[in-house]
C-alpha cells in the first residue's frame, strides 16, 4: 500500500472529508437541498422498498439511482482523498467501488423486516415477528462478510487493500456525527452537559487505572521490555491503534513495536465488537448510558469503539422497547460512547507528552535531550477537531437563530445517511485487516496473552464499574417526551 506523504494523513482527510459533507447539508438552511438526494435505507420486506431518497424534494428519484448518484459522489470525493494521499487511483477505485456496494449489500440486507423490524413496527409491516435488532444489523453482517473475505479469500482481499483504509472512513463518519449529537445535545441540553461531564471524569480515572496495570502486567508477568510495554500499554489500556503509535513515537521505540501492538488491537476490537453490544443489551437494558460509557471504555479503536455505541444503542432501545415498553431516543447511547472514546482521544496527546518527558528525563536522559512535540503532534487525532467544530456549530446555530432548529435537524438527517454508509464501509474493512492466519505467523501470539490477560482480567470490569459510577440512573430522554 502506498505511505501517506508528510504533511497529509486519512486524519486530516477526515476532518476535510466530514467538514465538506456537513457543510453542504446546512445549504437547506437557504433553501437550496444539496444533499437530498443521498440513499436511506428502510426496512423492507420487498426489495424494491429498501431504497429511496433520504429528502422529500428528491421523492421522484428512484432509490436505485439515489443510491448510484450516492456512490458516484463518495467514489470522487474519496479518490481526491486518495490522490492527495499519492495512493495508486486505478487501484483506489476499484477497491472503493468493491468496498461500497459489499458493504451498502450487507446494510440493505440487515434492514430485511424479520431482522430489523422493531415491537412496535411488526403490525405495520404485517409479520407476526422479527429478530428486533433495528437495521443496525447490517453492520455486524459487513463485518463478518469482511472476516470472510479477509481470512478465506486472500487474493481478493490484497486486490482492494489500497482502498481498505477504516480508520479514515470512522473519523469521516465521527466528524459528520459531531452535528447529528448537537441536534440531539440542543434538544436536551442539560442530559447533554451531564455526559460530557461524566465522560471526562469517567476517562481521567480509566487513564490513571488502566495504563498502570497493563505496564505492570506486561512487565512483571511477561518480561517485556520498556520499549514493547509502554506501547502495549498505551494501546491496550487507552485507545488502540493511535495511542500505541502516539506512544511508540515519544519513547522513540522501533517501528515494529507500535505496528504489532496496532494488529493485536485491531484483533481484539473485532472479538469485543462480536460480543460487547450484545452482553450490554442482555444485562444493562435499564442502564443504556452505562452501556454506552463502558462501550466507549472498553473497546479500543475508534472505528470499533463508536461501531459499537451504534451497536449497543440499537439492542438496548429495541430491548427496552419489547420488555419494557420504553422508547428511548436515538443516539444518546452511541452518544455516550463517541464523548467518552473523543475524550480519551483528546488525552492521547497529554498521555504521549508525560510520557515523553519521562522517557526524556529519567529512562534515557541524554543531556540536552528534547520533547518530540513534532512527533506527537503529528499522530495527534484530528478529527477530534471536526468533530467539536461540527457540534459546537450546531449548538451555537441553534443558540443563534432557534427558528432553524427544525432546517437544522433536516440537514443533519441528511448527512447521517452518509455518516451510516461510512459507519458500513468501516465494519467490512476492519473485518477483512483482520487476517488471523498472518498476525499469528508474525509472532503476536506472546502479545495476545498479555492482552487476553488484561482485556478480560480487568479492563472489561474495570471499564463497566467506572461507567456505572459515572452513568449510573442517567436515563436517555423518551420518544415523544
Amino acid at each position: 500500500m502506498a505511505e501517506e506523504k508528510a504533511g497529509l494523513s486519512e486524519d486530516w482527510l477526515a476532518v476535510w472529508g466530514g467538514l465538506i459533507i456537513f457543510a453542504l447539508s446546512l445549504g437547506v438552511l437557504g433553501g437550496v437541498d444539496l444533499l437530498g438526494w443521498g440513499v436511506k435505507t428502510q426496512v423492507w420486506l420487498q426489495l424494491p422498498n429498501a431504497l429511496a431518497p433520504v429528502s422529500k424534494t428528491y421523492a421522484t428519484l428512484a432509490g436505485f439511482w439515489s443510491l448510484v448518484a450516492t456512490y458516484a459522489f463518495l467514489l470522487i470525493a474519496t479518490a481526491l482523498g486518495a490522490k492527495a494521499l499519492r495512493l495508486n487511483i486505478g487501484a483506489f477505485l476499484r477497491g472503493f467501488t468493491a468496498i461500497f456496494w459489499l458493504s451498502y449489500a450487507c446494510w440493505i440486507a440487515g434492514s430485511y423486516a424479520y431482522i430489523a423490524a422493531t415491537q412496535d413496527k411488526l403490525k405495520s409491516l404485517g409479520i407476526p415477528w422479527s429478530l428486533n435488532l433495528t437495521a443496525e444489523a447490517g453492520f455486524v453482517i459487513a463485518l463478518l462478510a469482511g472476516l470472510v473475505v479477509g481470512n478465506f479469500f486472500p487474493r481478493f482481499a490484497t486486490s482492494i487493500r489500497t482502498a481498505i483504509r477504516p480508520e479514515w472512513y470512522i473519523k469521516t463518519a465521527i466528524v459528520i456525527l459531531g452535528g447529528v449529537l448537537g441536534v440531539a445535545a440542543v434538544e436536551q441540553w442539560g442530559l447533554a452537559q451531564a455526559v460530557m461531564f461524566r465522560g471526562l471524569c469517567a476517562i481521567v480515572e480509566a487513564y490513571l487505572i488502566y495504563w498502570a496495570l497493563v505496564y505492570f502486567v506486561a512487565r512483571k508477568f511477561f518480561g517485556f521490555s520498556r520499549e514493547w510495554a509502554a506501547p502495549l500499554a498505551s494501546g491496550i489500556s487507552i485507545c488502540g491503534v493511535s495511542a500505541a503509535i502516539a506512544t511508540g513515537a515519544a519513547i522513540k521505540a522501533r517501528p515494529v513495536v507500535p505496528i504489532m501492538v496496532s494488529s493485536l488491537v485491531v484483533i481484539f476490537a473485532v472479538v469485543e465488537l462480536l460480543v460487547l453490544p450484545f452482553a450490554a443489551q442482555h444485562f444493562l437494558y435499564h442502564e443504556p448510558m452505562v452501556a454506552g460509557a463502558w462501550m466507549g471504555l472498553a473497546v479500543k479503536t475508534d472505528g470499533a469503539a463508536v461501531a459499537a455505541g451504534a451497536m449497543t444503542d440499537s439492542l438496548i432501545r429495541a430491548k427496552a422497547q419489547a420488555a419494557d415498553g420504553v422508547c428511548y431516543q436515538e443516539g444518546w447511547v452511541m452518544g455516550t460512547a463517541t464523548t467518552v472514546k473523543v475524550f480519551i482521544d483528546v488525552f492521547i496527546g497529554i498521555w504521549s507528552c508525560i510520557l515523553a518527558a519521562i522517557w526524556c528525563t529519567k529512562i534515557e536522559a541524554k543531556p540536552g535531550g528534547k520533547f518530540p512535540l513534532a512527533a506527537i503532534w503529528e499522530r495527534f487525532p484530528k478529527f477530534v477537531f471536526g468533530y467539536m467544530f461540527t457540534f459546537l456549530a450546531v449548538v451555537l446555530l441553534a443558540l443563534w437563530a432557534p427558528a432553524w432548529n427544525g432546517k437544522v435537524k433536516a440537514a443533519m438527517g441528511e448527512a447521517n445517511g452518509f455518516r451510516s454508509i461510512f459507519f458500513a464501509m468501516t465494519f467490512f474493512s476492519i473485518g477483512v485487516v483482520s487476517n488471523f492466519k498472518k498476525l499469528w505467523e508474525e509472532g503476536i501470539g506472546k502479545l495476545a496473552a498479555v492482552y487476553i490477560v488484561c482485556l478480560f482480567g480487568f479492563i472489561i470490569w474495570i471499564g463497566l464499574l467506572i461507567s456505572w459510577m459515572f452513568f449510573h440512573g442517567v436515563k436517555p430522554p423518551l420518544v415523544g417526551g
